[in-house]
């Protein structure tokens, strides 16, 4: 299968959770030191386009910029929304990829804030097609093998499964949140340029990410640093959500793949095939951060504290990601138990980065909306 020869690559969201991730995995700085241009020919630039809300942080890319700044790394604070900023960047930097991470992501705050997500989500998603369209030049007519745009989604757009079954490319979207709406939205609007206007375009639909760099407003990072401050552990209901867990290192890896050798029109699911109820990670993390901190296990879990379920709080999720593994050889390499031990770790090693995130605002949106029962 022939490579892409990409020079130019724009990564948007590139400040947040998976974007930085997927920034220091390309330039070697990743926690396993895994470096994706080591392993291809690649002399170009990455441009990072962000507009730093409140879950995106440059210091996440800080060695990054230290080593590959100005040359190879280029920042550019913009909103993906802006027509003009967009147009500007694909022009000043003759850009032949784009890898769109950027997205409001927090189910629970699209609950509260629906119009944030529609405007970010879908919107910013027609910005950025119209403009590489335009740019490209491309249409049905004229057909180009040397571009691309990669969007990256998550499984939440097919909805919600019963006790058995798996998500594959070909199930039926079925979005229940305000938040998995947009972004079955802007899946629909990535297909729609590419059969409409010739618009080389690859798709993935990813489950839960966890890892270095994740907003504590997240599962895992919550807990984990909830307990190391001796505060309440939140969980939905009764916690027998089931979610697939996948290592962030994982999915960016197979986003590379795609990147490089996905078909163009295409779209692939990326699974962890690691199924765990909210309940039972939370005891696992429970055991990890109690050996890596000293503090006593049950101690912690007396702090387990059960609030009101979520609205619309889909029962479970879970990915077969058989075509990924066959076309493109793509296979994760992060066990669930050495993934959370290195998630509890980073967390505890850096305290000055958990310090700088928790702002006054999130501190008190947690504290508004994850009310005991």
């Amino acid at each position: 299968m022939a490579t892409r020869k990409l020079k130019n690559i724009l990564v948007t969201g590139g400040c947040g959770f998976i974007g930085s991730n997927f920034i220091n995995y390309l330039f070697g700085e990743s926690a396993t030191g895994s470096a994706a241009f080591q392993d291809a020919e690649f002399s170009g630039r990455v441009i990072n386009v962000d507009s730093l809300t409140y879950a995106g942080n440059t210091e996440n890319l800080s060695a990054v910029q230290q080593k590959f700044g100005g040359s190879r790394y280029i920042f550019e604070h913009a909103d993906i929304c802006d027509r003009a900023a967009m147009e500007r960047v694909f022009r000043q930097y003759d850009i032949d990829t784009v890898i769109h991470f950027a997205a409001e992501s927090h189910v629970d705050r699209c609950i509260l804030d629906p119009e944030v997500f529609v405007r970010t989500n879908i919107m910013g998603t027609y910005t950025l097609l119209e403009t590489a369209r335009c740019y490209w030049g491309t249409s049905l007519a004229a057909a180009r093998d040397d571009v691309l745009f990669h969007h990256i989604s998550t499984d939440e757009v097919y909805g919600s499964l019963g006790p058995e079954g798996y998500f594959t490319e070909e199930t039926r979207y079925d979005p229940r949140s305000p938040y998995s709406a947009s972004k079955a939205s802007s899946d629909h609007l990535v297909m729609a340029y590419h059969h409409t206007f010739g618009l080389p375009i690859t798709l993935s639909n990813c489950t839960n990410n966890y890892g270095p760099y994740q907003f504590p407003e997240k599962l895992i990072p919550l807990m984990i640093l909830n307990m190391q401050e001796g505060k309440n552990l939140p969980v939905y209901g009764e916690g027998k959500n089931i979610r697939d867990w996948i290592y962030v290192e994982d999915h960016n890896r197979a986003v590379w793949q795609i990147v490089q050798e996905g078909r163009s029109g295409e779209k692939y699911n990326i699974g962890g095939e690691n199924e765990w109820q909210n309940i039972v990670l939370l005891d696992k993390l429970i055991t990890i951060t109690a050996a890596e901190t000293e503090l006593s296990e049950e101690k912690i879990r007396s702090t387990i504290t059960h609030v009101k379920d979520r609205p619309g709080h889909d029962a479970r999720y879970a990915i077969d990601c058989s075509k990924i593994k066959k076309e493109l050889r793509w296979e994760r390499k992060m066990t669930f138990e050495e993934g959370l031990t290195m998630t509890v770790r980073w967390y505890l090693q850096h305290p000055d980065w958990v310090r700088h995130v928790l702002s006054g605002e999130y501190r008190s949106w947690i504290e508004k909306n994850y009310k005991e029962r």
